[in-house]
């Protein structure tokens, strides 16, 4: 034999000895080399829910984090634990595998949440594998911020407004059952408005037998004013009013804009969700509630807000003019404390029904249901157009309280 040959053979027999006998006398196992020298995985994970560094994360949120193997339950000398520094308080709640044994989720005590604006840090150890009792390397960690809180938007001087039309546009009315509880008007003239009266005498709007449509405030316009009989409407002053309700809505639509952005739960469709407060933005710029009604929880916080971010449209209802779908609030949510930013137009259960929810400020007008229609469509909140006209079928604005 070639002594020098010999040596490489020797050393590889020499180093498989050392180890078998260090096995041994571990009973057999150790974590790099298993059973009998045979090799065993070493537990990990290989991805979490939220990421990393992710923002914007509902405070209801489900925190998960996925191995590469089956894994022992985890509780006793194992923990999985949700941390955020002081004054924070840790939330609490309790930790479960999936039926692989692959995917650890902990899951909040029932009726609590995370705090707003918060970074939390979920930290893994002592986790071992199922197979073999095989613990990890090391504890694992990694941080997420929740969404913050939008801090309610003032409307200044259109928050007593159901109904704005902007621009040269102004405000029409379809059917004999339409009634806005506040006000309403448009920076256009008074002839652009159509099918409605309001609380002045005489004060009416070009309505007809089969148009009709209750305002119970005043209505503010340009000139001229609507009838001979209406001298008080359609003047400066009232036209004045309305520019000055247009701005306060643009100041706060550029609030909204200017807002965090949030997730999209739906990727665009938002119905059959339930959702915490916190800010929600269209990744694909458009929001849709099609299919099931969506339902906002405050989860006991009457001051708790939700801002919706689109850089286009906003669907409720449908698809087509049809299956009319409602907004929903539970647990102290208030209607006067939604919000939703339209980069275009909304078109609001075009088929008639459904109760909408939230203050509506779009930059190019919105539809609520479409002539002919006599089921009427529920309006909590407002609808504030910037640039274009609001047409009403048959709806029942209700201006939320202050």
């Amino acid at each position: 034999m070639n002594v020098i040959e010999s040596r490489p053979r020797y050393r590889t027999w020499l180093i498989a000895v050392t180890l078998s006998a260090l096995a041994a006398a571990c009973g057999g196992k150790d974590q790099i080399f298993g059973t009998n020298g045979i090799a065993a995985l070493v537990p990990a994970v290989t991805s979490v829910t939220p990421l990393n560094g992710a923002t914007g994360v509902p405070t209801n949120t489900l925190v998960t984090a996925t191995f590469n193997e089956a894994m022992a339950p985890i509780s006793g000398t194992a923990s999985m634990t949700v941390t955020c520094a002081a004054p924070c308080a840790n939330p609490t709640g309790t930790v479960t595998l999936d039926a692989t044994h692959t995917i650890a989720t902990f899951t909040l005590t029932p009726g609590t949440t995370l705090a707003t604006g918060t970074q939390y840090t979920v930290t893994i150890t002592g986790a071992t594998s199922l197979a073999n009792g095989i613990a990890m390397a090391g504890p694992y960690t990694w941080q997420f911020t929740t969404v913050a809180t939008m801090s309610l938007v003032s409307l200044g001087s259109a928050a007593p407004f159901g109904a704005l039309g902007g621009g040269s546009a102004g405000m029409t009315n379809s059917g004999i059952l339409t009634v806005i509880n506040g006000n309403a008007g448009t920076t256009a003239a008074s002839t652009l408005v159509t099918g409605f009266h309001d609380t002045s005498p005489g004060c009416t709007y070009t309505e007809t037998a089969l148009n009709i449509g209750a305002v119970n405030g005043l209505i503010y316009t340009a000139p001229p004013p609507p009838t001979v009989a209406c001298p008080s409407e359609g003047t400066a002053a009232t036209f004045a009013i309305a520019q000055q309700a247009h701005a306060d809505a643009l100041t706060a639509y550029n609030a909204l804009v200017a807002a965090p952005a949030g997730p999209d739960p739906g990727a665009g469709n938002l119905a059959g969700l339930t959702l915490a407060p916190g800010d929600y933005t269209a990744a694909a710029g458009s929001f849709m509630i099609q299919g099931g009604d969506l339902t906002l929880d405050a989860q006991g916080d009457a001051n708790a807000a939700w801002v919706f971010q689109m850089a286009t449209s906003l669907t409720v209802g449908g698809p087509g003019a049809a299956f009319p779908q409602s907004v929903l609030l539970v647990n102290g949510a208030q209607a006067k404390n939604v919000y939703w930013q339209v980069g275009s137009a909304a078109t609001i259960n075009a088929a008639g029904g459904g109760t909408m929810v939230g203050t509506i400020i779009s930059q190019a007008g919105a539809a609520f249901s479409t002539a002919g229609n006599t089921t009427i469509v529920t309006l909590d909140g407002r609808v504030l157009s910037l640039g274009a006209s609001v047409t009403l079928v048959d709806t029942v604005i209700n201006v939320p309280g202050p």
